[in-house]
């Protein structure tokens, strides 16, 4: 009988995602909060969706710039340590061959295994330097569009998140009644987002609906509630 090919399926598309995950909870969640505390007091759906347009507006260039300046962070703090690692090898050559003969004894590997293994690394300075990075700290070359692609990420992550709560106050002239609709759908939505994203992290799937709904709920709740005490 012919062998049954063995196929892996990983799902490799971690940093999108994670971007996609920051911008849609933060966009569903702060103008959902925002619109539910106006509400409590206010009357003019119109106060509301101008009100929620410019947070988004805001918040979406924040967070962008935010996933930016991170994504830029995490390349200067590779090239650093990769310079380093460049300048150890030729000022301390000796040091480095036991750092890379240790990484190997914690893989149960002798000294008579490792030796040639050590030296056919030690023989390509770039190879050796390659090496140092992933296995010694961990780290993997960054994209050089990431910083660019998680800004655009995050923030059209954030503004389609952010309109979901206010398209009732656009249909809606009375806010109170507006808000009931916002609520219905927004916590619909919040159900969802986390059961999608529970799917793509690996983690219990209702856990994750109910989590990210409850977080969404609460905020909401309570700005409702301040502002209806303070109105």
């Amino acid at each position: 009988m012919p062998a049954t090919p063995h196929v892996e399926q990983h799902f490799t598309a971690t940093e999108a995602v994670r971007d996609v995950v920051i911008g849609m909870s933060d966009g569903l969640t702060v103008p959902f909060a925002l619109a539910a505390g106006l509400s409590g007091a206010v009357a003019s759906s119109r106060i509301v969706v101008t009100a929620g347009l410019a947070e988004i507006a805001a918040g979406s260039i924040a967070m962008g710039l935010g996933g930016y300046l991170a994504a830029r962070t995490d390349r200067e703090h590779y090239r650093a340590e990769r310079l380093r690692e460049e300048r150890e090898i030729v000022e301390l050559p000796e040091r480095e061959t036991e750092e890379v003969a240790e990484i190997f004894r914690g893989y149960g590997l002798s000294d008579g295994e490792l030796a040639p293994v050590v030296a056919a690394i030690r023989a390509e300075p770039g190879r050796w330097v390659d090496f140092m990075m992933r296995f010694e700290l961990g780290l993997e070359e960054p994209d050089p569009s990431r910083a660019r692609n998680s800004a655009l990420t995050i923030a059209l992550a954030y503004v389609a998140g952010g309109l979901v709560p206010l398209m009732p106050y656009l249909l809606v002239p009375a806010a109170s009644t507006a808000l009931l609709t916002s609520v219905a759908v927004t916590l619909f939505a919040l159900l969802v987002f986390g059961w999608v994203k529970a799917r793509f992290t690996g983690t219990p799937r209702l856990r994750g609906a109910l989590q990210t709904l409850a977080t969404g709920g609460l905020a909401a709740a309570a700005a409702f509630a301040i502002a209806r005490l303070i109105s």
